[in-house]
């Protein structure tokens, strides 16, 4: 396993620092070792790197006068949601005082006639589902994860729905952040377009706490479909299933969800949550519109993949079935450790142009076929997007390094056929090599970027770009 140190020099905790850290927060600033612990590591198989001090915040302000008590004693900063990310990105890699947002959950503000909401950093995507459950709308991002919608928006985080209501990044119409010496600034708004200076929250989405903390996001809703249901449909083999997928883009047919799972992930997906589903690779579907679009939507594709070796689709139309199925999906990570209990998980994704999602995908499962490794495949194909688990146990280096040498392979693929290194899981420290490959030139200026925004190296080192 590889570990890339955070190259900024580590700062001791003093006992000044912990004493006004202590008098802005009370109990809500701890030192103890469990708290620290939890607060090191994400979900990931990377190590954990745990802060010196953990700071409970409640409000923008307070976050601005944590984050002004770092700087004056030069400590790293780490912003914490729900820690489940997947690139190592809440590691204290330099030590320092971890940021907790995760109580900040007040909904400040719907808007129903506008479709716009604006939320605190720390509320999740259930929680503001649930909030808006009954004005007819929703917020569709859906990694799988309950995760905090500051997080999401801080990694640039998508899922299963991207394919028809996009990522974060088109999302995301404004943004409260705290700058590393603590000043306080909004950016974007609830107009539908503006043409007033540079985009400052494309630039805070995705910098995955690198250059500010986000503390307020306010996001574009969208109206509750008339009409949804959800298909399941196992294929001879994987190409006719990828097929599938690409011709259902390239017809124009506003699929909600199309996701692959391979035959090992179905496998793992009937073992860990009791069902029956054939063990062949597969796609779910979900249909979202009127109810006669829903129909011939469903009409088209089920059509579209009978051609390519599909077999008769089952349905789930129940709200209560539907539900069954995603969880079903959403749990692959967990349902693919438990086919081989006491493992560890080496989650990746890489994202290619669709008319390349075939060759990526095969040549891919070639190479697992040659190796020792289990490596069940699940994608959210309808945008190109895919991912791996590597099932390794961690204390074995051999496997580490088989799964570094496998993933390694994936991305160098999925680059030469101009995709990208992640479609949605991040940088963090895990893929920083990987983006300056990709990035080229481009590598440089951000770090040009980032000593603009940060330039003490504060806020989160060690992450996305070297400094």
């Amino acid at each position: 396993m590889s570990v890339v140190p955070s190259t900024r020099p580590r700062v001791a905790l003093t006992d000044e620092a912990k004493a006004e850290l202590k008098a802005l927060l009370g109990d809500r600033f701890s030192t103890a070792a469990a708290v620290r612990e939890h607060h090191g590591k994400d979900e990931s198989y990377h190590p954990n790197f745990p802060p010196d001090g953990v700071a409970f915040a409640a409000s923008t302000e307070e976050v601005s006068a944590i984050v002004k008590i770092c700087a004056k004693h030069t400590l790293p900063i780490v912003p914490f949601g729900t820690g489940t990310s997947l690139e190592g990105g809440v590691a204290a890699l330099a030590g320092g005082i971890c940021i907790d947002v995760s109580g900040m959950k007040d909904i400040l503000r719907v808007s129903p006639e506008d479709l716009d909401v604006t939320v605190q950093a720390g509320v999740t995507r259930k929680q503001l589902n649930e909030h808006l459950r009954d004005t007819g709308l929703f917020f569709p991002i859906d990694p799988g994860a309950d995760a905090s919608l500051g997080g999401m928006a801080s990694t640039r985080a998508s899922g299963t729905n991207a394919v028809r209501y996009g990522t974060m990044r088109e999302n995301v119409l404004g943004l409260t952040v705290v700058l590393a010496d603590g000043r306080i600034i909004k950016t974007g708004g609830r107009a539908r377009k503006s043409a007033a200076g540079y985009d400052l929250t494309r630039l805070f989405v995705g910098a995955e706490g690198t250059l500010g903390i986000i503390t307020e996001v306010t996001l574009r809703l969208y109206g509750i479909p008339e009409a949804i249901s959800a298909a399941v449909c196992p294929f001879k083999d994987i190409r006719g299933a990828v097929d599938t997928v690409i011709q259902t883009i390239q017809t124009g047919i506003p699929v909600a969800r199309i996701e692959l799972l391979d035959e090992v992930q179905m496998d793992a997906v009937n073992k860990y949550s009791k069902l029956d589903y054939a063990v062949a690779p597969t796609l779910f579907f979900e249909f979202h519109g009127t109810a006669a679009g829903v129909q011939e939507q469903a009409e088209m594709v089920a059509a579209i993949a009978a051609e390519n070796g599909g077999t008769e689709f089952a349905w789930a139309t129940r709200p209560e079935d539907r539900s069954k199925l995603w969880q079903a999906r959403h749990d692959g990570y967990y349902a693919a450790l438990a086919l081989r209990p006491g493992s560890k998980g080496w989650p990746t994704d890489v994202c290619v142009p669709i008319s390349r999602l075939a060759d990526c995908i095969l040549e891919t499962k070639q190479d697992i076929a040659e190796s020792y490794l289990l490596a069940p495949l699940v994608g959210h194909v309808g945008d190109g997007n895919f991912h791996l688990v590597y099932v390794v146990d961690p204390d074995k280096p051999e496997e580490l390094a088989e799964a570094k040498r496998l993933n390694d392979r994936m991305v160098d693929r999925a680059l030469a056929m101009g995709g990208t290194c992640t479609g949605e899981h991040g940088i963090g420290y895990g893929k920083m090599e990987f983006l300056e490959k990709e990035a080229g030139e481009a590598f440089a200026v951000m770090g040009e970027l980032k000593r603009a925004f940060d330039p003490h190296n504060l806020m989160n080192p060690g992450k996305v770009v070297r400094i």
